[in-house]
């Protein structure tokens, strides 16, 4: 009955349910298109290109690192418009770029257009996903930041989890119609949650979690308000560099999962594509577990603490993946990674926002994707040639596990940016 009534608190603190919450919600459902239409499903178009066309794996690699690399760029000016125009005008483009990816995806015949469809739904699922929706979240959220962001990240793990459900359809229907399909419901159902989405509470008439001041002066409570660092202040302390650096290892690890952990357990432990994806599916379900355990975390302990131990487990996962000799380990990987993933996630975004503020959270993200894209953009390059070149993927994931261990020192030597925290007392 207790946990009933804060969860009623933090969810209506006001007897109605708080706005930010259908926010987080929204967010969730795009984020749960991208993962699922295309984040978890191109380990398995990967394969399927490879069976029609011959394209070496680095080749494929290299589009989805290109990609990256090319949303990394974009983020300084994606973080800047979503500031400057609020998250919703750059999800409905973004959106809309998206689908039309999906859309000349379905057409492709030739590696150069293939890599124009995918820098195409690059843009789309940047402009109209993670980083352009945790900006109005960090907005409407202080107190219940990491459940917030938690929540929404839940969506995406939804997304992961009918990844199966894909992998269906490439079976039943072939990659093409299955990609123009996605294009459709990108566009569908992507554009009226966006409508949800707004940029900050006062705008609105709310206040952050939506509580009302009266009510914390009542309960005799001061209301920290986070530092606000413009982009320049951030860059110019050690912790936004080290974060950024901490993020490009874990990227390192995420990327090399999506884009080859299906062709290493088809090829290199002998699954049937079915199986795979049920194996992904149980990733995407324990990182939806993760997510609920990291958002009740993130508000009561270090953030720094927690993603330092998440970066060793992510280490620790990959391990196990790449000399798996059973069912077991591979389920192990599974849980392991797909946990300390999911944990990692909103405290990630929330240290952020803790260290500098909202004010120009769209912005200072937008600069630290540049150095996190190399994360994302090398580990799948590095892995795809060296199964090239040797025929599995063991020195490649190896050198990537050892990259995730060496992230964990720079999460924790990332201590707060020397500047005191203003504290209005209402």
């Amino acid at each position: 009955m207790d946990l009933f009534r804060r969860v009623s608190r933090t969810v209506s603190p006001q007897g109605r349910i708080f706005y930010g919450w259908y926010i987080a919600g929204a967010a969730g459902g795009l984020q749960g298109l991208s993962m699922m239409l295309w984040m978890q499903s191109y380990g398995a178009y990967v394969v399927l290109l490879q069976e029609e066309f011959g394209w070496g794996k680095a080749w494929l690699a290299g589009a989805f690192a290109m990609t990256r690399v090319e949303s990394g760029i974009l983020g300084p000016l994606q973080g800047w418009l979503t500031d400057k125009y609020g998250p919703r005008a750059v999800l409905r483009t973004g959106i809309l770029i998206f689908g039309l990816g999906f859309f000349l995806f379905s057409q492709v015949h030739t590696l150069l257009t293939f890599y124009v469809a995918f820098a195409l739904i690059a843009v789309g699922a940047s402009l109209g996903g993670f980083a352009t929706v945790m900006v109005a979240i960090v907005n409407w959220f202080d107190r219940h930041r990491s459940k917030a962001i938690a929540f929404s990240l839940l969506g995406g793990s939804i997304g992961s989890l009918s990844v199966p459900v894909v992998f269906a359809c490439l079976e039943l229907y072939g990659w093409r119609l299955t990609a123009f399909m996605s294009g459709f419901f990108v566009i569908v159902i992507g554009l009226p949650l966006a409508q949800v989405v707004r940029h900050k509470p006062t705008a609105f008439g709310e206040n952050p979690d939506g509580i009302e001041f009266s009510v914390a002066k009542q309960n005799k409570k001061s209301i920290t308000i986070p530092p606000d660092f413009t982009a320049r202040e951030a860059m110019r302390s050690r912790a936004f560099w080290l974060i950024s650096i901490g993020h490009a290892c874990s990227l390192l690890t995420v990327s090399v999962v999506m884009v080859h952990l299906v062709p290493h357990l088809t090829e290199g432990l002998g699954y049937s594509l079915k199986h795979a994806g049920y194996i992904v599916a149980l990733l995407a379900a324990s990182l939806l577990v993760g997510q609920v355990i990291g958002g009740y975390l993130g508000d009561r302990f270090n953030k720094r603490v927690i993603c330092t131990l998440c970066m060793v487990a992510h280490a620790v996962g990959i391990m196990l993946v790449t000399y798996a000799s059973s069912i077991i380990m591979v389920a192990a990987f599974a849980i392991v990674y797909g946990v300390s993933w999911g944990v990692r996630g909103p405290n990630l975004v929330g240290m952020r926002a803790d260290y500098f503020g909202t004010r120009s959270y769209g912005t200072i993200m937008g600069f630290s994707s540049l150095i996190a894209m190399f994360g994302m953009s090398i580990g799948p390059i590095l892995a795809g040639y060296l199964a090239d070149v040797q025929g599995h993927y063991l020195v490649g994931f190896t050198i990537v596990s050892s990259g995730a261990f060496l992230g964990s020192f720079a999460f924790f030597a990332a201590t707060p940016p020397n500047r005191s925290n203003l504290e209005m007392k209402v």
